[in-house]
Order: structure tokens, then sequence, then C-alpha cells
């Protein structure tokens, strides 16, 4: 069983009361990636890093869908990230909002949010630090969820995935609906902290708070990238 310590040794220490945390004592336990796993990354689209690295406020006239800083903090550990579940062989997800015409009645809507501006057609489109490969699949969704209305979960079931690996954005939006979603759905399910990100801080450490102790595994990058780099190196040996 993991200590305390150790299993609340994440972003949130700083918002969430020691006596909130004495509260979620129940849900301690030791935490990992699981087996025949995916990587399922979340929204990952140009629209959220517009504007480049300043605070969301200052960018809300201009840019009110970026996320700024938090967006742009993301990037690198995202890439190692990528780097390392390529290496190991993992297949990659992506999700998207499906912006073809026709597509959907009024009122079908990831969330109830008043649309401030009309949509770029680039706006959706996969940012270029993180460009699908050939062999991998872009979900393109209506709601929040990966999951709703959507082939992602008969796409898991015949590559025989039992896990995932979530990262991208919004952590109290489509990353949480997602991740509830696969919980529900049967699948273990790891979020890494560092290559998740919102609009407000707060947001989002509220929310990994919220998942890691009822549905999910939040996990340090380094944590999971050492994970995946044994993987790879088994590969290496199967192969030779």
């Amino acid at each position: 069983m993991a200590s305390m310590e150790a299993f609340e040794d994440h972003c949130w220490k700083d918002v969430i009361p020691e006596a909130d945390m004495q509260l979620y004592r129940p849900y301690a336990r030791q935490t990992f990636v699981g087996q025949k796993a995916a990587l399922v990354a979340i929204d990952l689209y140009n629209v959220v890093y517009r504007g480049g690295p300043k605070a969301p406020y200052d960018l809300d006239q201009e840019y009110p869908n970026s996320c700024g800083i938090y967006a742009h903090n993301a990037i690198e550990p995202t890439k190692k990230l990528f780097s390392a579940a390529r290496a190991a062989g993992l297949p990659v997800f992506y999700c998207t909002q499906d912006v073809r015409p026709n597509n959907r009645p009024e009122g079908a809507v990831s969330t109830k949010r008043r649309r401030l501006k009309p949509a770029n057609p680039d706006d959706h489109g996969i940012y270029s630090e993180f460009a699908p490969l050939p062999e991998d699949v872009v979900i393109y969704k209506q709601r929040a969820s990966i999951f709703q209305g959507t082939p992602f979960l008969s796409h898991l079931n015949l590559l025989g995935i039992q896990s995932l690996i979530i990262c991208g954005e919004s952590t109290s939006g489509c990353v949480r609906a997602s991740a509830v979603d696969a919980y529900s759905n049967g699948f273990h399910v790891s979020i890494v902290e560092e290559c998740c990100f919102d609009r407000v801080e707060l947001s989002h450490k509220v929310n990994l708070f919220d998942l890691h102790h009822k549905y999910v595994d939040v996990m340090h990058v380094a944590e999971v990238i050492a994970h995946l780099d044994g993987l790879a190196g088994l590969l290496r040996t199967s192969a030779a």
C-alpha cells in the first residue's frame, strides 16, 4: 500500500486542505500504468495554443479558447510522453471536435459555453508539435468524452486494449469526461499530470485531485516514461 505522502505528492497539495486529504485516506493505493495500454491525446488542437505562453486572462479578449501558458508548459513533457509511447509500440489515439458541416443538430455541443466568435476552420486541427503519424487514429467527437457517440470503444476492443494513458485538455472538461467514461467501461486509467492542462490552474488541480482518488491514477510524467522505457527495452530484446 502506498503511503499517504506518496499518494498525495501532486500539484494539488497547495490548494487542498490537509483535513480534506485525510478525509480521502480510504482511496490511497499503489498507482501504476496498466497492461496493454494505449496513449490517448485529448483535444491537443491549435486553438488552445493561440496567443503564445501568456496568462489566459491576458489572452481572453483575442483568444477566448486559449489555455496560454498552461498549454505551452505542457508541450515538452507531452512530446517526451509521445516519444516514449511510440518507442514502446503503444497505439496512439487523438481526439478533436467534429467541425464538418451538417454534422449535428443545434445544441449538440461539448459544454454550455456561449460561442464568442465564429470558429476558424483550423482551430481544431491537431497542433503541429503533436502531428499524427499515418498509423495513429484521430477520433472526431461532438461531446466532451472521446467515448460518447464515437467508434473509440470498438477500436480499443479490436486491439485488445485494457488500459489508457491520458494527456491533453481541459482537465476539468474533456479529459475528465473521457477518464470517467474510460473507468466506467472497465479500463485502468493513468492521467499524466504534467501533460494535462486547463484554462484555470485551480480547476486543473482540484479535478486532478478528485479524479485521482475516485477513478484514475494520476502519475508524474517521469514515472510513466520509466514504465514505457521498460516496455521499449523488452521490445528491443525480443527483436534481437
